[in-house]
């Protein structure tokens, strides 16, 4: 039973589609409401929650959906084809108002992109599991991911290289005020229609589906009992959750604020802000390989604490960095080991006390509680930032604070550790759940 690479890699494409667009979302959104159409952190942070209220609804309900959709061009593709279609013609309109300084265009524009975006995500995630068997999944995930990460890369890219800026006397990048964010747009939108065209041209769903042929059978239980799950375990369940919520609660406020923290505390620009994102996603993508041969040693939940100890010294160790400096690439860049180290090992942990009939459950209580944190983090940190009158500089003391406090509820986790069994290709170091 072997893989075929070409296909996962070509399938990936989808994903790399959307992973470019959230890049972009959580970078330039947040930056052109606050400073084209002058809201308030709160009121930015509130619009800004709204993908992840529809995606706990949307996400599931789609993905059903398309298991029941039978189409000439097969189950996933007619949705990842025309959402991505819909998608880009609504970027192209969400530019327009935003050039027109037309908000409430804007709003209704981007509500609509939104709606777009999460009807065809589950079913472009779903299409890889459709086509490749339980033991190729690991690896097949793996490529998924870094084909994805490609699209993250090419955001932050565009955004660093077409987005304008001038230097200050200090030598400094500083943004340019009323330059146009229409480049930015286009890159963009051209890049998901493209990837998306590539593997709809070169992927025809229906003959590798009844090529792969296959067959999903459940698994054995393993740390759980049936649909019941013992005290201990249930506990340990419960404290891993609430581990998920705080540490996506620190740092999602964290990524979907600081274009405008650079803005507000350097006079810095997205350009400057996605340089250092950057740095976490390319340490992130390096640092798999060795984290996976870590958990390996040490166990899940230690390479989790490690990871979690590593952010929470990067966050204190930015409070009092008050100037643009290369020492903040070196942060950003320990943000995303420790983040690998969080992500590669803690969704292992709550499918691990599931057992094989159930693991779609489980994989639904670990999102919940994800998008729980990226709904509550913005609308909390933006309250406190602009009606306690606190500022963009409470933002790294207050992802320390539920950066700590995941890793304390992490410390009393005592089910799902089992360690990873050895690694039969090095690209499976790089399978995550993220």
């Amino acid at each position: 039973m072997k893989l075929n690479y070409k296909r996962t890699i070509l399938i990936g494409f989808a994903f790399m589609s959307i992973l470019a667009f959230w890049q972009f979302y959580d970078q330039v959104i947040p930056f052109a409401l606050e400073n084209t159409f002058g809201l308030g952190t709160f009121a930015a942070n509130a619009i800004m929650s709204i993908d992840n209220v529809l995606a706990i609804f949307m996400l599931p309900l789609f993905g059903a959906i398309s298991d029941r959709t039978q189409t000439k061009l097969g189950r996933r593709t007619p949705y990842i084809l025309f959402g991505t279609l819909m998608a880009v013609t609504l970027m192209v309109i969400l530019a327009f108002f935003h050039e027109s300084v037309n908000f409430w265009g804007f709003f209704f524009a981007l509500l609509l992109l939104l709606v777009v975006m999460a009807v065809y995500r589950t079913p472009a995630v779903a299409y890889m599991p459709d086509v490749t068997p339980k033991p190729l999944r690991s690896k097949a995930n793996a490529i998924i991911n870094l084909v994805g990460y490609v699209g993250g890369i090419f955001s932050m890219g565009a955004m660093m290289f077409l987005l304008k800026s001038e230097k200050n006397a200090a030598g400094e990048s500083v943004y340019v005020k009323g330059q146009s964010f229409l480049p930015i747009f286009f890159a963009v939108a051209a890049f998901m229609l493209v990837s998306v065209l590539i593997m709809v041209l070169t992927i025809k769903e229906n003959k590798v589906v009844a090529e792969a042929g296959v067959v999903d059978e459940p698994d054995e239980p393993t740390v759980g009992k049936g649909k019941k799950l013992s005290g201990p375990v249930l506990r340990s369940l419960i404290l891993i959750l609430c581990s998920v919520f705080l540490w996506f609660m620190a740092y999602n406020a964290v990524t979907t604020a600081f274009s405008r923290y650079c803005l507000a505390m350097w006079n810095a620009g997205p350009n400057v802000s996605s340089g250092y994102l950057m740095a976490a996603t390319v340490s992130a993508i390096v640092a798999f390989v060795p984290l996976g041969f870590l958990s390996g040693k040490l166990g899940r939940k230690a390479t989790v604490l490690i990871g979690i100890a590593v952010m929470t010294v990067c966050y204190a160790s930015a409070i009092v960095i008050h100037k643009q400096t290369p020492v903040m690439y070196l942060l950003f860049a320990l943000v995303g080991i420790g983040w690998a180290a969080i992500n590669v090992n803690s969704f292992p942990m709550v499918v691990e006390m599931s057992s094989g009939s159930d693991v779609g459950k489980y994989t639904g209580l670990y999102y919940t509680f994800s998008m729980a944190a990226q709904i509550t983090t913005p609308l909390l940190s933006g309250f406190i930032m602009d009606n306690l009158g606190l500022g963009y500089q409470i933002l790294f003391p207050y992802a320390v604070l539920f950066s700590a406090l995941s890793f304390v509820t992490m410390l009393f986790v005592k089910h799902g550790d089992s360690k990873p069994l050895p690694k039969t290709s090095v690209l499976e170091n790089f399978d995550t759940e993220d």
